[in-house]
């Protein structure tokens, strides 16, 4: 069984607090305008936690895999730890997704509904070759750009997600600099108060 001061143990706890947050925080969404900076924020917000989460979920795992040997775990309790692991990255993935579902109102605002593909067949049925070859070259063309969008994004994403990584840990730093100030103006009063 876990130590009451299991690393694991209170890593996953964390864990689960934050997951706990971020569905409170996907509730809320529906008091909230669906567009604005509000709404921006606070998705923004959901998705931050959803990175930072995801990766304490990669901390989870890699704690998995290098548990101390001072007390080895049985191999039941690690299934279990590894059941819990994967269960919480499920729960993670599902909010992703329910925060990915919104925006497809967004999409059909941006790319226009899209097109019934017996309504597309119909649109080609009376062109000609070239009207035909011209098309395909235009997919061709489109496929690129889409191709391009893809790899921006993608690029776009992997620097958020340094940048939530950064703030996490400014974040962490300030709350050791903001406690450390407070002892050190605690004891300064108490020393000018002597």
């Amino acid at each position: 069984m876990a130590v009451s001061g299991d690393t694991w143990v209170r890593e996953y706890n964390e864990a689960v607090k934050l997951a706990d947050d971020i569905t409170n925080m996907i509730s809320e969404r529906s008091s909230l305008p669906t567009t604005g900076p509000v709404a921006q924020r606070h998705s923004s917000a959901i998705r931050r936690k959803i990175t930072i989460l995801g990766t304490r979920l990669d901390s989870l795992q890699s704690l998995l895999s290098k548990l101390p040997g001072k007390q080895p775990l049985t191999e039941k309790e690690m299934n279990r730890r590894k059941e819990m692991a994967e269960n919480l990255r499920s729960k993670v993935n599902q909010m992703a997704s329910t925060l990915n579902m919104s925006n497809h109102a967004i999409r059909d605002s941006l790319l226009g509904p899209e097109i019934n593909p017996a309504d597309a067949v119909s649109r080609t049925s009376g062109l000609d070759n070239y009207g035909v070859v011209e098309q395909d070259e235009d997919l061709e063309k489109l496929e690129g750009t889409v191709m391009n969008t893809k790899h921006i994004a993608l690029a776009i994403n992997e620097e958020l997600d340094l940048h939530t990584r950064l703030i996490d840990t400014l974040d962490e730093h300030v709350e050791v600099t903001d406690s450390r100030l407070q002892v050190i103006l605690l004891s300064t009063i108490s020393f000018l108060e002597l």
